[in-house]
């Protein structure tokens, strides 16, 4: 079970995680998923000794921080490694950089990539999972829900699809448009509402004076039947996230006969107080959906 804690959300510093690395990960780092792009279209690939004939599933990490910070240094995903998986890790360009789609069209970018370049790198491209939190949890979410939005299909490798097989989506935005209605102003230290709240500023305009452009970014407006399987993890006492914004999403994929699970972390904060069951939980709906299904 000791494994488990290294699942645990915490913010790891990223040399420190990746001396927990097993031995013989071959690691490459910094490599562009778009030709001559921006400094932030870059990705990291962890590759576990496997078998010469093996390909393994892979699951790519999207990093937090309210689309204006983080970095895929921090990877909360490395401990997959010692349990059968390869990892990526992303970045993509943050709302200072550029406003929606920027983000969610570098994220299917990247996807895109990694299933372009599968074989040469020992993975398996049929069996490619996404896990985000706060941001990233939104930007996964969107990539699970707008598998068949083609407009944000940009660049190169474009005879792959960016539908990823399964999501982790750790207590990220999935309704701009109902955000604020759901939030407590007394508890919560961020106004949605305000034209400088991350959320105004990843759609370049105050949420409440912009609802189709919110809506566009929102992951609930794409849901459809051929959505992959999603796991919704969501403390029940986000002070940032209101819980609600995952129990709505996984009732409207629900609704559509798309496979979700939501696992509520009573008490919790935003990525606060996060424990075993939650690193456990994430473990088995990998193995069920990027293993059990081969």
């Amino acid at each position: 079970m000791k494994w488990l804690l290294c699942l645990i959300p915490l913010m790891i510093h990223p040399v420190a995680a990746q001396r927990g690395l097993p031995e013989g990960t071959k690691v490459e780092k910094n490599i562009a998923y778009v030709t001559g792009g921006h400094e932030r279209q870059t990705l990291d690939i962890f590759v576990p000794p496997h078998a010469e004939n093996e390909v393994l599933p892979v699951v790519i990490w999207i990093h937090g921080g309210a689309w204006m910070q983080g970095s895929k240094e921090n990877c909360q995903a490395l401990p997959l490694l010692g349990k059968g998986y390869a990892v990526v890790s992303i970045n993509y360009r943050l709302s200072q950089h550029a406003v929606f789609p920027a983000q969610i069209e570098d994220c299917k970018a990247a996807v895109r990539w990694v299933r372009a370049h599968a074989k040469e790198k020992g993975i398996d491209p049929k069996h490619v999972g996404v896990w985000g939190s706060s941001a990233g949890g939104h930007l996964v979410a969107l990539l699970g829900t707008s598998g068949d939005k083609k407009e944000w299909e940009k660049g190169e490798n474009l005879d792959v699809s960016s539908r990823p097989d399964a999501v982790c989506n750790y207590f990220g935005v999935a309704d701009l448009t109902t955000i604020v209605a759901q939030s407590n102003p007394k508890v919560g230290p961020i106004n949605h509402a305000a034209p400088d709240s991350p959320e105004s500023k990843l759609i370049g305009a105050p949420i409440t004076e912009n609802r189709e452009k919110a809506a566009v970014a929102s992951p609930a407006t794409y849901v459809s039947k051929d959505d992959p399987t999603m796991l919704l993890v969501h403390g029940t006492k986000d002070p940032l996230v209101p819980y609600q914004q995952s129990v709505d999403l996984c009732a409207a994929l629900k609704k559509v006969g798309v496979g979700a699970t939501l696992h509520p972390v009573d008490g919790a904060g935003h990525g606060n107080g996060f424990g075993l069951k939650e690193a456990e939980a994430v473990l088995t709906f990998f193995d069920s959906q990027l293993k059990e299904k081969k």
